[in-house]
């Protein structure tokens, strides 16, 4: 089965998308937008404030709270040259509530941009926060293929780091949407529910939820949960190798707490991911609990889930209320309230889903893989529901409609 899931032809997931399509801001109501349900092979439409009505009875679902942060950082040299630095994920310290809380400096992993004309020396701007002036630094160190090592230092240390990406940073939107961050997007770009910062872009399924649709999940006793997953750039990047086996997917910082675990092991709802980087964060719990089985004593390092760790059949299949046990039973040994760790796990064709019965997700790029997970979930009968999408005028990507995907 590995094989036969590293053989897969990313051409094969490929789809006529007019750029017209691609919604290039949001709706000014985010709950009105479009609502494709995908039930049993049927597809229909409705909109997303209609959820609460069209979910099992018996569902639960879990948000990814993620917020993303202000990562983009320009500096402009003597010579006039405007350097970007694109914030990826914190390095010194490593990790991210202690690197915002940093007051003198930190080192993150970042890429640059028009980094041919920043040889050397270091990048400096000076800026007014709370009445207070700052003088921000950057220096390059270490590169590692496309990205680096970029320390920040500052002459403030009532200044956090945090505060200076609040006052100086620009929000990331997509690269699709080929135009510029404007001021309406620091709130759009943000989900209802975002509270730990860490993302470079949005989980964009969560886009759609108001207040309202909160609210009337409440009224009908779904219960709402949340995990942590910071999104990395990394998921903007093509599948450029002809078979999936050429193509490495990137690292993810993941963080849930004990309860949330406790809630999945001892439920007997249906759950239900909103956005897929909550079905890979959920997907890997499974595979760190079956670590655990066979190792429980594990290393933090050992139960980061490998790309194409669950295509390896020689290790034996446990159930995944077991496996969620275990990490309960892990985190309770190390006397600790949550599991932070990453994954680098790859969903495609050929997969076996452990936890998620039910997905909530837009509509993704051609060749992404993204949209191997979507083929995956729903048993390789993606096409026709892209070409519903497209048939009936749904909006596309980040800020477009969403889909219900509900397979049996």
């Amino acid at each position: 089965m590995m094989q036969k899931t590293r053989d897969i032809r990313i051409e094969e997931f490929n789809y006529p998308l007019p750029d017209e399509r691609i919604a290039k801001f949001p709706l000014s109501q985010r709950d009105r937008s479009k609502l494709l349900l995908y039930r049993s092979g049927s597809v229909s439409e409705s909109e997303f404030f209609h959820l609460p009505d069209l979910l099992p009875e018996n569902s639960l679902l879990v948000f990814n709270n993620t917020k993303v942060i202000q990562a983009r950082l320009h500096f402009r040299k003597e010579t006039g040259a405007l350097i970007e630095i694109f914030c990826l994920e914190p390095l010194s310290p490593n990790d991210y509530l202690l690197s915002f809380q940093s007051n003198r400096e930190c080192v993150w992993t970042c890429m640059v941009g028009n980094l041919k004309k920043w040889k050397s020396g270091t990048l400096s701007r000076t800026v007014i926060i709370e009445g207070k002036s700052v003088t921000l630094n950057a220096d390059r160190l270490n590169a590692y293929g496309n990205s680096f090592e970029i320390r920040f230092s500052w002459d403030n240390p009532q200044i956090s780091f945090a505060a200076l990406l609040d006052a100086v940073g620009e929000l990331p939107i997509p690269p699709y949407l080929n135009r510029e961050t404007e001021e309406s997007d620091k709130e759009t770009y943000q989900t209802v529910y975002s509270k730990v910062e860490g993302s470079v872009a949005a989980p964009t399924a969560g886009l759609h939820f108001t207040e309202d649709v909160l609210a009337a999940l409440k009224e009908k006793c779904i219960p709402c949960l949340e995990l942590t997953l910071h999104v990395g750039a990394g998921t903007f990047k093509p599948v450029k190798s002809e078979t999936i086996e050429g193509h490495e997917m990137h690292t993810e910082f993941i963080s849930v707490e004990r309860s949330l675990i406790v809630s999945l092991a001892e439920t007997d709802r249906r759950i239900i991911a909103v956005g897929t980087t909550s079905v890979r964060t959920l997907e890997s719990l499974y595979y760190i609990g079956r670590t655990l089985e066979y190792n429980p004593d594990a290393v933090p390092e050992e139960l980061k889930v490998g790309q194409w760790q669950p295509y390896d059949d020689t290790v034996a299949e446990i159930d995944y209320r077991k496996a969620l046990r275990n990490i309960v039973d892990y985190l309770d040994r190390k006397g600790l309230s949550r599991l932070v760790t990453a994954t680098q796990i790859i969903i495609a064709p050929g997969y076996t889903f452990k936890i998620v019965r039910g997905m909530i997700t837009n509509f993704h790029q051609p060749q992404s893989t993204l949209l191997l997970l979507v083929s995956a979930f729903v048993d390789g009968r993606w096409r026709e529901i892209y070409d519903y999408a497209l048939s009936h005028d749904f909006r596309f990507l980040s800020y477009g409609d969403s889909s219900l995907l509900l397979p049996d």
